[in-house]
Formats: structure tokens, sequence, C-alpha cells
């Protein structure tokens, strides 16, 4: 199967700023009633970058996800986003910044066809009212057409062209990890958080949605943080990787450095991994 290109691309740059990192996770701690989901972790992500959080489960990798997003609010540190700390803003908030998400159970709207699920992430880049895009005129016409194409394009990238006007629920799951997808670019994010993509696919399936990561970045230039148990995709396509175990970060580094930590092959991986 061959990529298409597409004519679609986000224009970040009247946004861009100074700063050291585009998004900044400093010595974070969370707990639920004395239980510590994370204990002190910090780590940073780059433009375009990917950046990968591998753990067992319950390791803290979902609830890092839920602090960046707004969903949970730490009790210590700070999350910068370009420099700007942005602890305590509404998950809609976040989004409008740049930051979008997948989930790892598909939070999809089941009787509503492809086209309309990714179409709602335009959302957040809507900016006439609702008044103006019932009557269809002037801006709003306009605005709408704009967002249409945006659609049809991150349709074509992640080829689901031949599927858009069928309801989500009666497609293959693997087809309806890869609409969730494009509902999350919809959002023209900077920084696309990723829920472990791949769980539950087969092989093909995985290697598929190991392409589109790479082509988004490519093509795109997002960054992304990527959250995975497939250990084989995350040491393929990371850029560099973090390990996190009982929510302390044991080990940051790129992917030959993390295959061979002693402490990673203790707390995670069981044994060393082939290089």
């Amino acid at each position: 199967m061959t990529t298409r290109r597409t004519a679609l691309t986000f224009d970040h740059s009247a946004e861009q700023g100074t700063y050291e990192h585009l998004l900044q996770f400093e010595d974070v701690s969370l707990s639920f009633k004395g239980l510590k989901a994370l204990d002190d972790v910090s780590f940073h992500v780059d433009d375009g970058e990917l950046f990968a959080i591998i753990g067992p489960n319950g390791a803290g990798k979902t609830s890092t996800f839920n602090c960046i997003n707004g969903v949970y609010k730490p009790q210590q540190g700070a999350i910068r986003w370009k420099g700007e700390n942005i602890l305590g803003r509404r998950p809609d908030r976040v989004a409008k910044l740049g930051v979008s998400r997948t989930f790892q159970n598909i939070e999809l709207f089941a009787h509503m066809t492809v086209l309309e699920n990714i179409t709602l992430g335009r959302h957040v880049r809507t900016k006439t009212s609702w008044w103006d895009g019932a009557l269809w005129i002037g801006p709003a016409k306009k605005e709408e057409l704009a967002n249409r194409a945006v659609v049809e394009d991150i349709i074509d990238l992640l080829e689901i062209a031949r599927w858009r006007k069928y309801h989500v629920g009666m497609l293959p799951y693997g087809v309806q990890k890869r609409v969730e997808l494009g509902r999350a670019l919809a959002m023209e994010p900077e920084l696309l958080l990723l829920d472990e993509p791949v769980a539950g696919m087969n092989l093909e399936e995985t290697e598929d949605m190991a392409r589109f990561i790479l082509d988004i970045r490519e093509e795109l230039g997002i960054a992304m943080i990527l959250v995975e148990h497939d250990m084989g995709l995350v040491m393929d396509i990371a850029d560099r990787v973090m390990v996190i175990d009982f929510g302390k970060r044991i080990a940051t580094g790129i992917p030959s450095e993390i295959q061979n930590d002693p402490n990673v092959i203790k707390a995670y991986l069981g044994e060393e991994m082939d290089s």
C-alpha cells in the first residue's frame, strides 16, 4: 500500500515565539486519596519530536496525559506550554492552545459517519457564531468550506475515503482507530497525544498505523507523545523514550539506551531486547 500525499498543511508560524521546549512537564506529582499516581515526574517534548512513554499497567502513563490536557490537576509541579504554565486550565482551553488526543478505548459517535466524526474535530477552530453557521452566509460559509477541505485532506492522508459516508459503528476496528486519529488531526494540533493507538490491532493494521504516524510527523511537523505497550513499535519509531514505574520516572533516552538500561529491563521489559 502506498501513501497518498495530500495538500494538508498546518500553519503555526504565527504562534511561534521564544521558548526552550514545546512542552515541559516539571516535577509533577499527582495523588488520589493518598495514592500517588505520579511522583515528581519531569520530561520535555520539542517541536516535531516523537516522544514515547512506556511502563507497566498502572504506572501513570494515562494519568500523565490527563494532566497535560487538563482533566487532572496535579498537586505539585508545573506544565509549561511554550514556556507558559498551563496547570489548571480547562481541557477546552488546552485544546485551543494546540493539544489534541486519541484514546485507548475508541471514543467516536457510532451513529455518525466518518466525515461527520472527523468534522467534529474542527469545533475548536470555528470562529463564526452558531447563528451565522445556521444561515450559512458570509464568513460562516467561507469557514465551513475551508473546514470541509481540511477534513477531506485528512481523509485522504489516512486513506479512509472509501468509508467516508459510512456510519463509524459499521467499520472494522482498525479503520475506527484511523477515524479517531483523523478527528484529533482536525483540531490542527501542535502536540498530539496518542494513547495506545495500536491496541487490539493485528500486524497489518499495526504496520499501517505506524506508517500514518510517521507520515503525520513528516508532512505536518506535529510533535507527539506516544503511550504504547507494543515495544517493537515504540523502539522503531520513537525519537526518545521515557520509562515510568509506580508513578516514578526510572529512565529517559533514545531507544537503544532504553533497551539496554538495566533498571528498565528489571522493572518492565523483563529481559534485554534485541537491538
